[in-house]
This record gives C-alpha cells, structure tokens and sequence, in this order.
C-alpha cells in the first residue's frame, strides 16, 4: 500500500536506544520511556513535551511551521505542528492513556527575524499559537510554557525524572 509506505518514510519516530541522549533536530519526534534524555534547541520552531509521571512515557516534537496545505493521501511531516502532533498522538494510543493524564509543555517560537528585516513573517508567533491551540485540541493537560522573546531555547526532557530543563541563549541544560 503505497500511502503507507509513504507515510512510514517521513512520519516515522526517531529511535532512540536505552540510555541514549537523543537530540531532536527540526522535524523529528520521539516517544517512548527508554531513551535517558530528549534535548532539542529552538529559535522560531517550537517544541511539545509530554509526561506521564505514573508510567515514566515522554514524548517530544520539534516542529517548523505550524501547518501547511495537504491533499489526501499526502504523508504526514513532523515539520510541520498539526501533523507533529497528530504522529505523536497515533504513537501514544498505543499505550491506552487518557491524554489529559499527560502533563504538556510548550517551548520556543522566538522572533529571530531582526526588526530591521523589514517584512515580518511572525513564525515563531504563529508556532506558539499552533502549540496552544493542538495541545487543548488533543486534551492534555498543560503544564509549563516558556515562548516568545527573541532567545533561542536548549530544552531538555528526563526520562527517568520528568523534569524538564530550558536554558535561553542556546545553552546547553545540566543533566541532573
């Protein structure tokens, strides 16, 4: 089935082995309990966490712009927020867990563009209201926010703890 080949090509999960520090770069996701830790760093994309505190799950997505125009049978992108999002949902239902027992955060979408570029394309903006808007969409609870300002962000999730380190300015976050 060509739309499922398709679709497994540019949506499928970054694996991540036990242990591994995983860095997502643009565009990818994981899910899963395994991995020690997910980092991404974020200018204008945003990045989604989700935690399960009791079942020790996390997820992450790092994605670009907030949607784009897609015809049937068109694969899914994790580039892209709406699809980001509905991939890692497909993934998480696997684990039969009402999504509002996952704690959410939502990360990034600064204004890297400097005012003296002229016009203003707002992606970062249009990023943070697209993380808003599908993390009430798919019902999980929301739990920390840091976006906007024009700073770029090193997030860090792990797993073994759930806690979630930012560091503004491209730092990389200490591991605890």
């Amino acid at each position: 089935m060509k739309h499922h080949r398709d679709h497994q090509e540019t949506g499928t999960m970054v694996p991540g082995r036990p242990g591994e520090h995983l860095m997502l770069l643009p565009g990818q996701w994981h899910v899963g309990r395994h991995v020690a830790l997910m980092r991404t760093l974020l200018g204008s994309c945003v990045a989604v966490i989700l935690w399960h505190p009791q079942r020790k799950l996390g997820a992450m997505c790092h994605y670009l712009l907030p949607s784009r125009r897609r015809t049937p049978g068109m694969a899914l992108e994790g580039r892209f927020g709406e699809e980001a999002m509905e991939l890692m949902a497909h993934a998480l239902q696997r684990h039969h867990i009402p999504p509002h027992e996952f704690e959410a955060h939502l990360y990034g979408g600064a204004d890297t563009m400097p005012d003296s570029a002229g016009a203003k394309l707002n992606v970062g903006e249009r990023n943070i209201e697209a993380g808003w808007a599908l993390i009430e969409k798919y019902g999980y609870t929301l739990q920390a926010v840091d976006v906007g300002d024009s700073i770029p962000r090193t997030v860090q999730l792990c797993l073994r703890t759930g806690e979630v380190n930012v560091r503004r300015g491209g730092q990389r976050p200490s591991h605890e």
